[in-house]
């Protein structure tokens, strides 16, 4: 997958950057550096291209997901991450999700997979409209969840869903609330804290 490798302190954990929907691997790089500029940086690009846009995995249209793609996305991610920690030498068990909206909901995916060691996440403007297994176990995660209040594409309802669905399964979940689909400066900030 194309990617960007900034090395940092190799004792700190690795953020992981994954970019909204026409973003890419470079987008969230001045959100690592405010969240913390000594942790290593891995930013992703999504392998999917939506009329000339990045994305993670497909839709069938706004909040609509292809299951089964975003299924072997999220395998292809997690096998990637695992050769990219291979090669930067980083560990994977100590990497932080950063998120941005459709990179956001890849992070979900990678977090509720319980085959997977992905334990916390910094998400901003997520949506995940998928059922969850009730007795799934997040009890060792940890989750900061940016939402908006007026965001056009995620209403409040579907980001009380994100949030139950963290809390109700044991994690531990800080929640900020912006007013749109965005990712403003108070809110990098905030998330720093939980670090």
């Amino acid at each position: 997958m194309e990617h960007i490798f900034k090395q940092g302190d190799s004792s700190k954990p690795t953020f992981v950057l994954l970019h909204g929907t026409g973003g890419n691997e470079h987008d969230l790089l001045p959100v690592a550096e405010m969240l913390d500029p000594s942790y290593n940086v891995l930013g992703v690009r999504g392998n999917i291209s939506e009329n000339g846009m990045n994305r993670f995995f497909k839709r069938h249209g706004e909040g609509q997901y292809d299951v089964e793609d975003l299924k072997f996305r999220t395998t292809e991610l997690h096998e990637f991450l695992e050769s990219a920690a291979d090669k930067y030498h980083f560990d994977l068990d100590q990497v932080v999700l950063v998120g941005f909206s459709n990179g956001s909901n890849m992070a979900i995916s990678l977090m509720l997979n319980e085959a997977m060691p992905y334990k916390k996440g910094l998400l901003f403007a997520p949506l995940y409209p998928l059922d969850v297994p009730e007795d799934l176990d997040l009890s060792d995660q940890s989750v900061y969840l940016s939402m908006g209040k007026n965001d056009p594409m995620v209403p409040v309802e579907a980001s009380e869903y994100v949030r139950r669905i963290f809390k109700e399964r044991g994690a531990d979940v800080t929640e900020y609330w912006v007013n749109s689909h965005e990712l403003t400066q108070d809110t990098v900030l905030a998330a720093k804290e939980t670090l």
